[in-house]
């Protein structure tokens, strides 16, 4: 699992490509720090597992699914990723809940100043927007941001000078393709009420209404002195 908060700007220092996959090797200097074979480092927001490991770089393979789903396809030598280790147990939890697998892909369609953050305005497609709402989290590209509007095109982010400065996204330019990964709780929402049509849902409501009715009705009996109150009844077999 990851937080969104990017550890540093690394750079891919070579891409072997394959048939329909390829390996990846990308510089950095804080993510190898305590870092081993297996490990998994997020590049542009893409959970990778480390294949091969030096001092001044890792590997990993990426395969056919993520090239489809995201940007790691289109990386060239020296291209400037965004890079982050997995979160330790005993880490400290400062963007929210990434798990590194990417949703799909936007399209950069405005970049516009306000004072001192920068304003970037995403098309994506209708499959993700269902998930993303106002003031809600979203990781783009790995970075964790909060969405500042949502339109039926896309949404809207503003950056502070510091995400700016220690990220790639200030590099990035209209048309430029990011990745996405909306928040999971939603997606497990949705998952939930479809398995069984929302009947869980519907019954646990039912039961806390129920409930609070008895405890209602037990409160105005004790209130009018009686000492047959719900619970009793329910001793009874009632």
């Amino acid at each position: 699992m990851f937080t969104g908060i990017v550890e540093e700007i690394g750079s891919i220092a070579s891409v072997r490509r394959g048939q329909a996959s390829s390996t990846l090797t990308v510089t950095g200097k804080a993510v190898l720090e305590n870092t081993h074979l297996g490990d998994s480092i997020a590049v542009d927001g893409v959970c990778l597992t480390v294949t091969q490991l030096t001092k001044t770089s890792f590997s990993a393979d990426v395969m056919h699914e993520t090239l489809k789903r995201s940007t790691l396809g289109e990386l060239k030598p020296n291209t400037a990723v965004n890079l982050e280790r997995a979160l330790p147990a005993n880490g400290r939890f400062g963007g929210h809940i990434v798990s590194g697998h990417i949703d799909g892909r936007g399209t950069i369609r405005a970049i516009t100043k306000d004072d001192t953050a920068l304003w970037y305005t995403i098309e994506t497609s209708k499959d993700l927007l269902r998930y993303i709402i106002q003031k809600g989290s979203i990781a783009l590209d790995g970075i964790s941001l909060t969405v500042a509007s949502v339109t039926e095109q896309g949404l809207s982010v503003s950056l502070i000078p510091h995400t700016a400065a220690t990220t790639t996204l200030s590099q990035k330019k209209v048309g430029d393709a990011v990745n996405l990964e909306v928040d999971l709780i939603g997606k497990y929402v949705e998952r939930l009420l479809e398995l069984d049509g929302g009947k869980t849902f519907e019954a646990n409501g039912r039961a806390k209404s129920e409930a609070n009715h008895g405890e209602r009705s037990e409160k105005h009996q004790q209130a009018a002195g009686s000492t047959i109150t719900a619970e009793f009844l329910a001793r009874q077999g009632f």
